[in-house]
Parts: structure tokens; C-alpha cells; sequence
């Protein structure tokens, strides 16, 4: 059974050669095989963008967000995300959150934004 870290792998390299399904496929396992995985959910994000699922980008956005809420990468996918989906206000405030980052800043998570575990 490939490791997580692998599985990630095999989706960046779908990824790289245009198998965006497989691509999918492979961060889906690794973010199940580790569920706090960033890299993975991010990745998951950006290749279900790239396929135009917006609301399933959103989805992986938002869990990628939550495992690292200081990452500027991961609000500024979700920005992307949120305006591809026309849900300008969330995009605006996911940029927000990217940009109060980039000038060295912290995001707190608001207890609404977070789902109930």
C-alpha cells in the first residue's frame, strides 16, 4: 500500500501529464490515508478546479484551509475557487485572509467557518 506522500506523488505526476481524473483519484486516497495532510487537499483543490467542479474545489479548499490557516497558497486557491463558483463575497474574504498573510500576519478561524468535528 503506497504511503500517503506517495499517493500525492502519483497525483502530481497524473496531474503533470494531463490525467486530471487519476489525478483527483490519487490526492482523494492520500487525503483519506491522512486526513491532515495540506498538501494533498490543496492539490485535490487545484486539480478539482482545473476540472471545473467549483463546489468540490470549495470543499477541498476549505478542509486544506482548516489544516493550515496560516497558509497564503491555500486561502489564495480558495479565492479562486470561491470566484470561479460567482460566490464573490466568500472570494473577497478568503483574499483577505491571503493577503493579511503575505504581510506576515495570522488568520484566526472564526468558529462559524469551522465545520463541527
Amino acid at each position: 500500500m503506497p504511503s500517503y506522500e506517495e499517493l500525492k506523488d502519483e497525483g502530481d505526476t497524473a496531474l503533470a501529464i494531463g490525467e486530471l481524473e487519476q489525478a483527483v483519484d490519487y490526492y482523494r486516497q492520500a487525503t483519506v490515508s491522512n486526513p491532515a495532510y495540506f498538501d494533498a487537499w490543496h492539490a485535490l483543490s487545484m486539480a478539482l478546479l482545473k476540472l471545473q467542479r467549483f463546489p468540490e474545489a470549495i470543499e477541498a479548499g476549505k478542509k486544506a484551509t482548516e489544516i493550515d490557516p496560516n497558509n497564503q497558497f491555500g486561502w489564495t486557491s480558495l479565492s479562486l475557487a470561491y470566484v470561479r463558483n460567482n460566490m464573490i463575497p466568500e472570494a473577497e474574504a478568503a483574499g483577505a485572509k491571503a493577503k493579511i498573510i503575505s504581510w506576515g500576519g495570522k488568520v484566526k478561524i472564526e468558529n462559524s467557518e469551522k465545520k463541527p468535528e
